[in-house]
């Protein structure tokens, strides 16, 4: 019968007539056969499947085989022994490779048909060690799909006991990494992915039924991986083993990776890198989860450098994969993560910038619905990488062109995602009695490292940061070159807004601010600061103004060089938008207003004026009994010069004033003056000043006793209402503080008036709580505690002349020369009264310097905060007072009219906007009623200076915003400064990371020592201690009060 197959098989008959032939061969199966005919049967059928020249032939072998099989099992299971398969597996068969998967095609089809027999066991056992034996050769992935075919089959193939079967999964896993792709084409591309998925589904077999493989196997996948070994690169067809390992185990297996010492960075690298190459296969799921944990695994441990290296390797790979749709939702995962999280440098995203275009015009074109929703997400990464690097106009135009029509993120909602994503804000992998830095804090705001007592100078310095109008026009400013205490302002307010530091050390700023009397390293007046600190800004602008416009006509084109120098210096203080001829200063335009004092001399009625610039109002504290009366005020001057800080209430026109070129504040001592509060005295007005003398001054007036006693805030609490209008409410000057009447040419009682003339952008108010002890010698603290409106009304005396305009500069020329005589003896009587038109001009709480303790000597600064731009319409403030001044001119009072009107609009508003709380190297959210009741939970805890923002009726800084370029607010930053920022955040992630490395190696063999954050330094002698109240937030008394 064997002959007669081969022969018709081998003949030229017509394949229908060999089928019927081959067809009743099989059927005379039944029929008994001796031993020698089947043998000979079943190496004819053998032959024909693994040897045939053609398909019809090998189909022939497969039916003879398995009929003459099923008939004649037991010689069959004869035939199919041991040597036979061993034979085959080792040595193959005639001309056929013992690799060629036909072979294990035929062992699969023989084992099917001697399932049932006992010698089947033996096959078992010999196939074991026959397929750890063929993984450990490494098979080409079709050898190897068919290998783990027949073992997903007949799973007792599979090698028994823990050693032989871990070593079987291993040496797999490594098979799988020598895998690589035939063809290009898409059908060999589809049947080599489903030859991995073949060999991928085994091993998730394999872990599923003995659990404890899976850990060493993926210990051999890192090993794989994570080699160095440039001669041999791992397949990415290993990303196939990514979907089947549990997402339970990210946590213990990235914490595991991170933390081995035996872990080299040089591996670590390679293996995150290849793992990001796995982004490219089609059908792996949960790749881009495994990357980000790691990502966020090694930022967690502070190794940064692995970071950095990686991601501006494969950035552009990971990018790239975005154009193809089948892998594009684990690339765009990935990409989000590595670019939201590099922070420090815009060097990742600038390379994508030339590519973005592109793409964004790809998703726009396809009009797939898949398309249309990766372009939103990816419109909001690119959003918030323009935000957070802002300074590059030129290369973000086309994308902001591209993307001008799809939605764009809000602002909390940028900051958030890139809060959230930092490096520095990755929870620790260590153990948890390991200390290690911290980034920023969760409100993204920089803290300022406390030099030894410099509390002061810091909460100064965030208030100031936090007036964003001033803040803008400072980053704008073009210093290139320049060495003046602006650049050194504008490179710490750059720092304060880019920096990955959790607290900026302000060193080279703090020794070019400081002012010459004071001490190193003992407490000062944060308001005596703020005011030599604004009249250093001033007075700089204004030389380097005038040697700019001096020296053409002293070096008449002397050379080219000096020449461009002078053109150059002439530029220093020009903003970058520059907008021409302003004459101003950049503290006269933010802080600047105007003071007119009025002294009407109450014999011969003749009035002198004088105007005066200041930056700062100083209001002192009302006597009890000046609460419920204060429609006039007798004020006993007295200074005393002190060592360390200058405190005043208002222009003391009887003695002579020394004053710089523009009087910061409406103290006119030299330095050192107080107030002595204990001899202020309020009086009535005499009976000569009859109604039909009131000036227009009674228009500023606050209300009589009725009216002031209804106000809540009055009952037991003044508040900064009730001071304001103290310090505009006319003086009687008599007794030893005459006025000396040129008119009447002797001294006589008369009245004084202080009108505000020109409001500042922003409003700075001191609250004079330290007044002088001539028994103790001693200035003591006034703790009373004041109430703090959210929205001030400052009463502005308009003349007919500017009735409709709000004057925005320092229109009338100041003679500062004059301002050093007697006051009295300069003021110019007026003619005939101008007709006015008193306007409230609304202001809005932004930033509160609180001071901690009893005594200005010693104790602790810190502020309150929030970011307030110009932007006034929303909040409807402009049209109402104006309307309100126009209505009532009897009742235009510091803050009384509108309050009820504003503050009910604005409660929902104002309230819920984030305040900070900055202290020293501690940034935290907080609220304003915590500022409202600091004083009451704390009573040593008083507030000492105020920042209002105007609210002005358009935006206070226009420039570069309105065309999408400004896309953070903040102006775009010099290259030069930039650059040093990118440097330091550098600096700062490899010190981190050397903090991590050393820590890690020194927990294992000593104790750990915890010691809480918030500590800046040590109590240095003098410093706060006790003294310093127990405010501040809540902080430990502790952790806050070290300076």
């Amino acid at each position: 019968m064997d002959k007669i197959l081969e022969g018709l098989v081998s003949s030229s008959h017509p394949l229908p007539v060999k089928r019927v032939i081959v067809r009743r061969v099989v059927e005379s199966a039944e029929t008994p056969l001796s031993q020698a005919q089947c043998r000979a049967m079943f190496a004819l059928s053998t032959r024909l499947i693994l040897q045939g020249p053609d398909s019809f032939q090998r189909q022939v072998g497969r039916q003879v085989l398995e009929a003459y099989a099923r008939f004649h099992r037991d010689e069959f299971e004869a035939f199919f022994n041991r040597g036979l398969v061993l034979g085959l597996l080792q040595r193959g068969y005639g001309g056929l490779g013992s690799r060629d998967p036909a072979i294990l095609d035929y062992v699969q089809a023989g084992l099917r048909l001697i399932i049932s027999c006992p010698s089947v066991l033996e096959l078992f056992a010999l196939l074991q060690v026959e397929a750890l034996r063929m993984v450990c050769e490494r098979p080409a992935p079709p050898l190897c799909a068919r290998l783990c075919q027949l073992l997903g089959d007949f799973p007792q193939c599979l090698p028994r006991g823990r050693k032989l079967s871990l070593a079987f999964c291993q040496q797999l896993v490594r098979s799988i990494a020598h895998f690589q792709s035939q063809g290009s084409r898409e059908s060999e591309l589809r049947l080599y992915v489903s030859q991995v998925t073949q060999v991928s589904g085994l091993l998730r077999s394999i872990w599923k039924a003995e659990p404890d493989t899976l850990l060493p196997s993926l210990q051999e996948l890192f090993a794989v991986i994570s080699s160095t070994d440039t001669s041999f690169e791992p397949s990415v067809a290993l990303a196939s083993l990514v979907q089947h390992i549990p997402l339970q185990m990210i946590t213990v297996l990235i914490r595991s990776l991170t933390t081995d010492p035996n872990v080299k960075d040089a591996s670590m690298t390679q293996a995150l890198c290849r793992m990001i190459d796995w982004l490219s296969w089609p059908l792996a799921q949960h790749v881009e989860t495994w990357v980000i944990a790691l990502l966020k695994g090694l930022a967690a441990v502070q190794k940064f450098t692995i970071l950095i290296d990686v991601t501006l390797l494969k950035i552009e790979l990971v990018f790239n994969r975005l154009w193809f749709p089948l892998v594009r939702p684990g690339a765009l995962a990935v990409l989000s993560h590595m670019l939201l999280s590099f922070q420090h440098s815009p060097e990742a995203f600038h390379l994508l910038v030339p590519h973005v275009v592109n793409l964004v015009h790809s998703f726009k074109n396809n009009g797939l619905p898949s398309s249309a929703a990766f372009l939103v997400q990816l419109t909001e990464l690119i959003h918030c990488m323009m935000y957070h690097y802002s300074g590059f106009p030129e290369l973000y135009e086309p994308i902001l062109e591209a993307i001008k029509e799809l939605p764009k993120p809000s602002e909390e909602k940028i900051k958030l995602i890139l809060n959230q994503s930092a490096w520095t804000s990755q929870s620790s992998s260590l153990p948890s009695c390991l200390s290690r830095f911290s980034g920023k804090s969760e409100t993204g705001k920089t803290g300022l490292v406390n030099l030894g007592n410099t509390c002061y100078m810091n909460s100064v310095i965030q208030a100031l940061f936090m007036a964003t109008d001033f803040r803008r026009h400072v980053l704008s400013l073009n210093l290139n070159g320049c060495n003046s205490l602006m650049r050194k302002l504008q490179h710490l307010f750059a720092f304060l807004a880019h920096t990955q530091r959790e607290a900026y050390a302000p060193r080279i700023f703090f020794e070019a601010s400081r002012p010459p009397w004071f001490t190193p390293r003992s407490q000062q007046d944060c308001s005596e600061y703020l005011r030599f600190l604004l009249d250093r800004l001033h007075e700089e602008e204004r030389t380097l103004k005038a040697l700019s416009s001096a020296k053409p006509s002293e070096n008449m084109m002397s050379s080219e060089s000096l020449a461009q120098e002078t053109a150059n210096k002439a530029q220093v203080f020009t903003e970058a938008p520059c907008t021409g001829g302003e004459e101003r200063t950049l503290i006269e335009k933010m802080f600047g207003g105007k003071l007119q004092t009025s002294i009407c001399c109450l014999n011969c009625k003749s009035t002198s004026q004088k105007e005066e610039a200041f930056t700062d109002l100083s209001l002192a504290f009302c006597p009890l009994t000046s609460l419920d009366n204060v429609d006039m005020r007798s004020i006993t001057h007295s200074s005393e010069v002190k060592d360390d800080c200058m405190v005043q209430t208002g222009i003391v026109a009887s003695s002579p004033v020394e004053e710089s070129a523009l009087d910061i504040s409406l103290a006119v001592s030299d330095r050192c003056e107080t107030v002595m509060n204990e001899g202020i005295l309020k009086d009535h007005l005499p009976a000569e000043l009859n109604s039909a003398n009131v000036t227009d001054s009674d228009l500023y007036r606050v209300q009589d006793t009725k009216n002031v006693s209804q106000k809540p805030v009055s009952e037991n609490t003044p508040s900064v209402t009730d001071l304001l209008n103290y310090f505009l409410a006319p003086e009687i000057l008599n007794g030893d503080n005459k006025y000396y009447c040129e008119k009447c040419t002797s001294l006589q009682n008369a009245e004084k008036i202080m009108q505000i003339m020109e409001e500042p952008e922003y409003l700075i108010l001191t609250l004079l709580r330290f007044s002088y002890d001539p028994k103790c010698h001693i200035r003591r603290k006034i703790l009373d505690n004041v109430s703090l409106p959210l929205i001030l009304e400052l009463p502005v005396k308009r003349t007919a002349s500017s009735l409709g305009v709000v004057s925005k500069g320092w229109s009338v020329d100041i003679e500062f020369s004059d301002t050093g005589e007697n006051l009295a003896k300069k003021l110019k009587p007026s003619g005939a009264e101008e007709a006015c038109c008193p306007e409230l001009v609304p202001y809005v709480l932004s930033s509160v310097v609180v001071h901690s303790g009893i005594s200005s000597e010693s104790g602790h600064y810190y502020s309150y905060a929030r970011n307030i731009t110009g932007s006034g319409p929303s909040l409807g403030l402009c049209h109402q007072s104006k309307n309100m001044a126009l209505a009532s001119h009897g009742s235009l009072l510091a803050g009384e009219v509108s309050h009820a009107v504003i503050e009910n609009d604005l409660d929902a508003n104002e309230m819920s906007k984030e305040w900070f709380l900055f202290n020293d190297s501690r940034v935290t959210f907080t609220s304003f009623q915590s500022v409202q009741k600091i004083t009451s939970r704390f009573p040593k805890d008083t507030a000492y200076v105020l920042l209002y923002k105007k609210q002005n009726c358009s935006n206070g800084f226009n420039a570069n915003s309105a065309n999408g370029l400004w896309v953070n607010g903040d102006p775009p930053l010099q290259k030069e400064l930039m650059d040093a920022i990118t440097k330091d955040n550098k600096l700062y992630l490899q010190e981190q990371e050397l903090s991590a490395r050393t820590q890690a190696l020194q927990a294992a063999s000593t104790s750990c020592s915890f010691r809480p954050n918030g500590f800046d330094d040590n109590d240095p002698p003098g410093s706060c201690g006790p003294t310093g109240g127990g405010g501040g937030g809540g902080f430990s008394t502790i952790g806050r009060l070290v300076f």
